[in-house]
């Protein structure tokens, strides 16, 4: 906006100056014709005179002229061998415009017979050149100025407002979320219930001597629902509600991040009651001393802030705060204490009913859902999903749907984009050879017969040689029930079942394949679990190897090793007995059933996708669970 009112300044400058400096003509003569004009003479008259490329100024006057005649003379005094006046000499003068009118100089020219051409006034130049020159540079310093003082002042609010806090004040006109919007997390949405109706009504609570609570910690898997049952607190709460992420505290200056949690909790008490929801707590409040800075960085210096502002001898009265975090094995444990964090909720993976609920949520307008849509179905078929995969399990329904031109939403479509976020997108243009392809075919099939011929494990959900993801084909099953604590044979099912691809390819092929990698690795991973934690083997009901848990790098780390180099090679002898026998039976099972894997092989190659309903028929119903163990 500056810039363009310099640029008006300018263009007001420039036309005063045009309008109060405007030119004279200026009258161009022959070089003979200015000879006659001064030898025949002229009246007075006032102007410029060009003589030897000076500008003469001043009144011209008979007499002066005549000086002027005789040095012209001399100059063409045919004893000087010249017969033209010196082309130095300018036949050209200029006068004002009232000498103009009083001397009639252009009547007097025509009189004399001279011949003149008349230039009119330049309209820019002189007066471009002088504002050019002037007034363009005074306003370029003056733009300059205001520019530079506004850059100060800019800087000097960023500096002052450097360790102001960045939490953003939930408005009510953003999109308001609510508790009937999030399901599947009961036990939080009532915890969280409570704590609203504290700050709505709190002389309920005071009048039997009850406090409210400091803080509230949700903890859980990623996706589940965390972020989002704040955004409910805050479409809920008819009290102030600030968000703000663990990460927007810590800077690389020391004591910034404590300036902001002393700003934010200020802001806090001014606005008290009210909610200020920190999410990714684990940003700034791991433990502390396992940093490199020592006890003085600026993580620390910030999470010893937030403690004293939780309860400390200043402390924040109704100003609840509730954070977020999916690493709660990595907080300080003063965080922890009651005082601080009072409560901790666990928003966990949903169960079956959990995830229709959040189907229903998800599935609500603007999708368009087809009546053959049974969402308990889904539901059953989606064991381990948390709620952002359910959501996004929708959403590629919707897509796949729009993609095939349908008017709705089917369960082909739901099926599709459940397996697109199980296994990962169809790699139909991947070009695979026949060979590969039908070695691909008895892998799985080797995999789909151990599911069915397994009681113990969970049935058949989809084969198929399609590659999805990284995989040239896959094998899922669908767990008949909610498992929250795994038996010994249903952990060795699962072992029996990963080894079922490697066991089909040596049978029919009698060679090895690189497909196997990641069915050993967890066979390997399972069994070693089985030995060294959950006492599932003839070394006792003992646990071998302390988990070393780094919480500056913020992951597990393997085991630690407190045990002696003897007890290291049974636990391995354990762990190769188990795989082994695992194997063997793998083995003894598709020996016996050889002729139901070259079926279900064929079928694959034929028809690339096999469900529940076509395995059975290739093979039978499933045998009933046995009496005695497996191995």
């Amino acid at each position: 906006m500056v810039i363009w009112w310099v640029v008006v300044a300018g263009l007001v400058v420039l036309g005063i100056y045009q309008l109060f400096n405007r030119r004279d003509p200026v009258y161009q003569l022959a070089t003979s014709d200015f000879h006659q004009y001064i030898t025949r003479g002229s009246s007075l008259f006032e102007g410029y005179l060009v003589l030897d490329e000076e500008w003469v100024e001043g009144q011209f006057n008979q007499n002066i002229l005549n000086e002027i005649r005789t040095e012209i003379l001399r100059s063409v005094d045919p004893e000087a061998q010249e017969t033209h006046l010196p082309p130095r000499w300018q036949g050209e003068f200029r006068a004002s415009r009232d000498t103009i009118d009083d001397y009639d100089i252009q009547a007097k020219l025509d009189e004399f017979g001279i011949h003149y051409n008349v230039k009119p006034p330049s309209k820019f130049p002189q007066g471009l050149l002088i504002f050019g020159t002037t007034v363009v540079p005074l306003l370029i310093f003056l733009g300059l100025m205001i520019f530079l003082s506004r850059q100060m002042q800019g800087s000097g609010n960023r500096a002052l407002s450097f360790g102001k806090s960045r939490a953003k004040l939930h408005s009510e006109n953003q999109t308001k979320v609510t508790f009937e919007d999030v399901a599947g997390v009961d036990e939080a949405k009532e915890a969280l219930e409570e704590v609203i109706e504290f700050l709505k009504a709190p002389k309920k609570f005071e009048r039997l001597g009850g406090k409210i609570p400091k803080g509230v910690l949700l903890m859980g898997p990623p996706g589940t629902g965390k972020t989002m049952l704040a955004q409910a607190v805050a479409g809920e709460a008819d009290v102030p509600f600030y968000s703000i992420s663990g990460s927007d505290f810590v800077e690389m200056f020391v004591g910034v991040g404590a300036s902001r949690v002393r700003d934010l909790f200020e802001t806090g008490k001014k606005n008290a009651p009210c909610i200020i929801f920190i999410d990714e707590l684990d940003a700034v409040g791991r433990h502390r001393g396992a940093g490199i800075g020592g006890g003085h960085d600026e993580r620390e210096q910030t999470l010893n802030q937030l403690l004293v502002e939780m309860q400390g001898f200043e402390a924040s009265e109704g100003v609840i705060l509730i954070a977020a975090t999916n690493r709660p094995d990595v907080l300080d444990p003063a965080l922890l204490r009651p005082g601080r964090f009072d409560r901790q909720i666990v928003v966990d993976l949903p169960d079956v009913r959990g995830r229709e609920a959040i189907l229903n949520v998800h599935t609500k307008h603007p999708y368009k859902i087809a009546e053959n849509v049974k969402l308990g179905i889904l539901a059953k078929a989606t064991p381990g999903f948390s709620g952002a995969d359910l959501e996004n399990m929708a959403n590629e329904a919707a897509l796949f749907a729009a993609r095939c031109d349908k008017d709705e939403i089917d369960m082909m479509c739901f099926d599709e984009a459940k397996d697109r976020v199980l296994m990962g997108p169809e790699r139909r243009s991947l070009v695979i050879s026949d060979e590969e392809r039908r070695v691909t075919a008895y892998h799985e099939a080797g995999h789909a017969l151990m599911l069915h011929f397994v009681p113990e494990s969970d049935p058949n959900y989809k084969c198929t040689i399609v590659p999805r993801g990284r995989a040239l084909g896959v094998t899922a099953k669908l767990p008949l029930e909610e498992r929250h604590n795994m038996s010994k044979n249903h952990l060795l099912a699962h072992i029996i079942f990963a080894l079922g691809g490697r066991v089909a390819e040596e049978i029919i092929f009698g060679e090895q394949t690189t497909g196997a990698q990641n069915d050993f690795e967890q066979a390997t991973s399972l069994a070693r679990r089985m030995v060294t934690q959950w006492g599932m083997s003839h070394m006792g009901p003992l646990t071998y190897g302390k988990r070393d848990e780094q919480v500056f790098l913020g992951k597990e780390l393997s085991n630690h090793q407190d045990y002696s180099e003897k007890t290291a090679v049974e636990i391995d002898k354990a762990v190769h007995d188990i795989v082994t026998e695992c194997y063997n039976k793998a083995r003894e099972i598709l020996e016996t059933n050889l002729e139901g894997l070259k079926l279900l092989a064929d079928a694959l190659l034929e028809r690339e996708t096999l469900v529940t309903e076509d395995i059975d028929e290739i093979l039978g119903p499933r045998p009933q669970l046995p009496v005695k163990p497996i191995v």
